[in-house]
């Protein structure tokens, strides 16, 4: 078993816990609405990518092990609600492990598909942001990708620093790792000192 499968396991746990702990405001508070938002939340970013590079069958139902670890992820949610909910900036957190790890997954998988790696930095974008978008959507929030804070542009750092390294003929394990902290890296400090994407329009 890779590191690569490995981390994308947890990133698939961690979005989980994200989409389950978001609908804690909302009406939809039930198992099943706490349920189908982690779950759309966890596999949102890789079917869109498989479906956009024709990779079939889709990730998490070729493999039953992702459905394992979305359900591990609800579980955990709701035994451990009070306190994964009292944990500053809990959601945050989860948020960026998860993207940095599917950023990277989906940048990896879309090479190893014969894409161009332009296409693969984009393929490892849409990989960990359409999660978060579809996560906001269904809560009737403005998606992550509209907000001020530094998101999609960390993810793309990251996808580029991998396919850089790549490129340079570093270990694999080591480009997946480095790319990841790179993302995480950017966000924990664009949200630390409250860096933003320049305006479009001034």
């Amino acid at each position: 078993m890779s590191i690569q499968y490995i981390l994308e396991i947890i990133g698939t746990f961690a979005f989980a816990i994200s989409g389950a702990l978001s609908v804690k405001d909302q009406k939809h508070q039930d198992w099943f609405g706490a349920s189908f938002t982690a779950f759309l939340c966890s596999i949102g970013g890789g079917t869109m990518r498989d479906v956009l590079l024709d990779s079939y069958p889709l990730v998490w139902i070729s493999d039953i092990t992702i459905l394992y670890a979305i359900i591990a992820g609800i579980l955990t949610t709701f035994i451990f609600y009070k306190y994964l909910i009292g944990l500053r900036r809990t959601l945050f957190l989860f948020d960026t492990f998860g993207i940095a790890l599917f950023t990277i997954v989906g940048t990896e998988k879309a090479l190893h598909l014969g894409v161009r790696p332009e296409i693969a930095a984009i393929m490892g974008v849409f990989t960990a942001i359409m999660g978060g978008v579809v996560r906001d959507m269904m809560n009737n929030e403005i998606p992550i990708i509209y907000r001020k804070e530094v998101y999609a542009t960390a993810c793309l750092a990251g996808a580029v620093s991998y396919l850089v390294l790549d490129r340079a003929g570093a270990e694999r394990n080591v480009a997946f790792i480095v790319a990841s902290l790179v993302i995480i890296t950017i966000r924990i400090l664009a949200v630390r000192y409250e860096w933003s994407v320049p305006k479009f329009f001034r």
